[in-house]
């Protein structure tokens, strides 16, 4: 059992249980500290508001997978006290050793006959039921007519006649798109129309030059893809119900396929002891999809892959779903489910375990860094001009040095190739190109960056944005 400070942190379900179970831990609240012989379960016993102290443990016996329990009424898991517990762990204080209570045993002997059932379950064929199936995708179908015609109203109108009272009927149409099972489609047009608004609303409707158009017929390009894809695919699953989701592309996700982790393990999608390394951090609000999102960027450490963690948190659910963190240590995951689509799929997993980051790890990722600019330049252009992929892939690349050249900020590589840091236009993260003239001049010198490519519209020229530097010794988050 490996833990620490972090990782307990990781484990909180909020900020609040967090910092209240620290001072638990800190204030001498806990008493009674016991681990058994094999140092899978921490019992003992916490003090409360209640008229009796709170039994806890933290059961290892699944080491990737606690079990917490505590006699206390909080619905927060872990609660507050088991969360105490294994603060208490971490600082040292003192746990002796002894014989699991015999309530302890039956409870685990309970949990281990219903994951044996569960496992038992899973392996069970779900049979298709075509006729649901079938209506499912008519009704699809006829939202993608619906994407098409309102697509085409859009254009017809002017893209620089678009204004609040156009988008919210375009907008209010465009809901049928959600009953219609095309959430996707729905968000692509909100965010063409919410764009084409607050532009229209801050320049002359003559200046069609301005890069916001570019970016609108990006969004355009998005949409057609997505209506002809789309389309064909429907089409022929509605021929063949038994038809395999497509695994070379996100067209299934796009219109509106949930993905599960036992499909993507059947489809093959999975890779087995992985370890990954979180590069960088970030939570925003994205409007369009209604949802707060947390979003980790991880490499893996096996095979280079830059790869993506989203934890949605729709706004009606905010208080119901936890999180996610920074993470500092490696993760070791049993079994990793990988996303169809992009240069940076997204990926899940089930169960892991974690271990401290070591030299080795940075090396390993310095070594998967592209040795030069055109490697990566390539790589990027390639990733942009996929309509359905994401438009912002992360690259890992190997630069000289970074500097001003005039107001630019610029990063050069061993060819003497330059590219321009920038922050305008990816307004899901932080501004992180200023942070840059804080850091220490050695940090800027014959490093690995983790950057993200991106087109800016206004310069009509390929940019990028920082999010980490990696060196032998560290690695420097700008996102956090």
């Amino acid at each position: 059992m490996m833990l620490d400070e972090a990782t307990v942190d990781r484990l909180a379900p909020n900020p609040e249980a967090r910092k209240n179970a620290r001072l638990l831990a800190m204030h001498g609240q806990l008493s009674e500290l016991h681990r058994s012989e094999d140092e899978t379960l921490l019992f003992g016993v916490c003090a409360g508001s209640g008229k009796e102290p709170y039994q806890c443990s933290v059961d290892f016996l699944q080491p990737d997978q606690p079990t917490y329990r505590c006699t206390c009424p909080s619905r927060q898991f872990p609660c507050k006290h088991c969360l105490a517990l294994l603060y208490a762990y971490v600082f040292k204080q003192p746990f002796t050793k002894a014989a699991i209570p015999e309530d302890l045993q039956a409870k685990r002997e309970k949990l281990a006959a219903h994951a044996e059932k569960k496992a038992t379950e899973a392996v069970k064929s779900k049979s298709t039921n075509s006729a649901a199936l079938a209506k499912k995708i008519q009704a699809q179908l006829a939202g993608i007519d619906v994407l098409e015609r309102l697509t085409h109203e859009v254009v017809r109108l002017g893209l620089g006649n678009m204004n609040a009272k156009l988008a919210a009927d375009i907008e209010k149409q465009a809901k049928q798109l959600g009953d219609a099972y095309l959430p996707g489609a729905r968000i692509a047009l909100y965010r063409l129309t919410q764009l084409l608004t607050r532009q229209n609303k801050s320049s002359s409707p003559a200046d069609t030059d301005d890069p916001v158009y570019s970016e609108a017929i990006d969004h355009l390009t998005r949409i057609h893809a997505l209506i002809k894809h789309g389309r064909a695919y429907l089409n022929k699953r509605l021929s063949d119900p038994n038809l395999a989701l497509p695994t070379d592309s996100a067209i299934a996700a796009w219109l509106g396929h949930a993905w599960q982790l036992s499909e993507l393990k059947a489809a093959g999608l999975v890779e087995t002891n992985v370890e990954l390394v979180q590069l960088a951090f970030n939570t925003y609000d994205d409007p369009a999809r209604q949802e707060i999102i947390d979003t980790g960027i991880w490499m893996t450490l096996g095979n280079g892959a830059i790869r993506v963690t989203q934890t949605l948190r729709p706004y009606k659910a905010l208080k119901h779903i936890k999180s996610d963190d920074s993470v500092f240590s490696v993760v070791q995951v049993p079994e990793l489910c990988i996303y169809p689509g992009g240069p940076n799929p997204r990926i899940r997993w089930e169960t892991m375990t974690t271990r401290p980051l070591e030299p080795r790890d940075l090396q390993t990722i310095c070594s998967w860094a592209r040795p030069n600019f055109a490697s990566a330049i390539k790589e990027a252009k390639s990733a942009i001009m996929n309509p359905l992929a994401d438009k912002c892939p992360v690259i890992p690349i190997h630069f000289r040095q970074i500097g001003k050249i005039g107001n630019l900020m610029v990063a050069e590589d061993a060819d003497g190739e330059r590219l321009v840091l920038c922050d305008d236009g990816i307004d899901e993260e932080p501004a992180s190109c200023p942070l840059l003239s804080l850091l220490p001049q050695e940090l800027l010198v014959g490093q690995v960056l983790i950057a993200r490519f991106y087109h800016d519209y206004a310069q009509h020229a390929l940019r990028i944005k920082p999010l980490s530097l990696v060196t032998s010794e560290q690695i420097v988050r700008l996102t956090l």
